[in-house]
């Protein structure tokens, strides 16, 4: 198999498995507690994502070139964008069209997990060749 495909795949293994944290945080924090949606899905969100920063650098660009510390703060600023993406398409799904904040989660989801993909790929751990 292409090693393109196999980081691919890891990353995808676990960037699911931190989407699932991300989406039981998100309802613990919005039906259990009442939180706003906005600021549990922001919440929910930063929380996964800084769990898939280390599984990502451990298992799927092992290989980085880029130091943990400058490397956890490009990671930072690129998911900053997606949770903008995220909230702000959750807003209009949810405010403009009448989705449940669920679903809404649900459909943003493999958009910013791309980005977020690319962006980690090609900007962020500049892996060896």
């Amino acid at each position: 198999m292409s090693p393109y495909i196999t980081r691919f795949c890891k990353y995808m293994l676990t960037g699911g498995s931190t989407f699932l944290l991300d989406l039981c945080l998100l309802w613990l924090l919005t039906d259990v507690f009442g939180w706003y949606y906005l600021i549990a899905v922001a919440t929910s969100f930063a929380v996964a994502i800084t769990l898939n920063y280390w599984l990502a650098r451990k298992f799927v660009f092992s290989t980085t070139l880029r130091g943990v510390g400058e490397g956890y703060a490009i990671f930072i600023g690129i998911a900053l964008s997606g949770m903008a993406i995220v909230t702000g398409c959750m807003y209009v799904l949810v405010e403009y069209f009448g989705w449940g904040y669920f679903p809404a989660r649900l459909a943003v989801a493999s958009f910013t997990g791309l980005w977020n993909y690319l962006l980690n790929l090609y900007v962020n751990f500049k892996v060896e060749k």
